[in-house]
């Protein structure tokens, strides 16, 4: 088993050499319509790092050119299929620029956008690009209101909106864990502002309930009193906006016990 290995990692090795050898031959050809003919086979059988390079050399050569726009379509779809976005996203909008009317400017312009969402990091990181992905698929939406790909682009911008609310979320219970619960209800606070229409909206305001329940329980005798009319002012708000929600009752017993302290501080 072991000599088959090795011969299934020799063979391996020689093919590489063998491929490296070939397209270090097709570098150094001057025949540019050969190279771009080899750039293209690359490009076909998805060995984009050899594409890649080819249609670099060759952008200037045939910039102006009737091919021009083909090679300048699959250098950006190279970039996009080795995971370089960034460089992807300027090939892409550089695309756009030097070609506004082309029959793939809507592909293009969609890719354009889908490479800010492919940048988008995990909800803990910083969410630049997933703001970027957001306004941008609004954008390819708003501009191409016909396309089959609005479908596609608005489910992004869901998967975006989902991701800064998870983000937010995270910040505000961490607060709620360390202990500063004046901290965790000012963020659930904001986090509802800023997402009213979150499908979990009614959870957000029941951690506000919650995180100004534990401030006031906290607090000293002579703060009290005012502190648990807040937790009142939050579970009442949370009566009249989410009158439907399973939440309710959980709501509701913040409401009963803050009146209760009230009346036991009061004696």
């Amino acid at each position: 088993m072991r000599i088959i290995k090795y011969l299934f990692l020799l063979v391996g090795a020689v093919c590489v050499l063998s491929s490296c050898s070939k397209f270090s031959k097709v570098m150094k050809s001057k025949d540019y319509e050969y190279k771009l003919r080899m750039a293209d086979q690359y490009f076909v059988k998805k060995k984009y790092r050899f594409a890649q390079q080819l249609y670099e050399d060759l952008f200037p050569v045939f910039k102006g050119s009737n091919k021009f726009e083909d090679i300048h379509y699959k250098f950006a779809y190279c970039a996009y299929y080795l995971k370089d976005y960034i460089s992807a996203e300027n090939l892409f909008k550089s695309f756009l620029e030097y070609f506004p009317n082309s029959a793939k400017a809507e592909e293009v312009d969609f890719m354009h956008a889908f490479c800010f969402f492919k940048q988008s990091p995990k909800p803990a990181l910083d969410q630049t690009n997933t703001i970027k992905a957001m306004g941008q698929m609004q954008t390819f939406i708003n501009t191409h209101p016909g396309s089959e790909r609005n479908k596609e682009a608005q489910e992004i911008i869901d998967q975006c909106y989902s991701k800064m609310i998870a983000k937010d979320y995270s910040s505000a219970e961490l607060y709620y864990n360390l202990g500063q619960y004046k901290a965790a209800a000012i963020s659930f606070t904001t986090l509802l502002n800023s997402y009213p229409d979150a499908p979990n909206a009614d959870e957000f305001k029941l951690w506000v309930v919650k995180s100004y329940y534990k401030y006031a329980a906290m607090s000293i005798p002579d703060r009290q009193n005012e502190r648990y009319g807040q937790v009142i002012e939050e579970a009442q708000d949370f009566q009249d906006r989410f009158p439907e929600s399973k939440l309710l009752k959980e709501a509701e017993r913040y409401l009963t016990l803050s009146q209760t302290n009230l009346k036991t501080i009061s004696q």
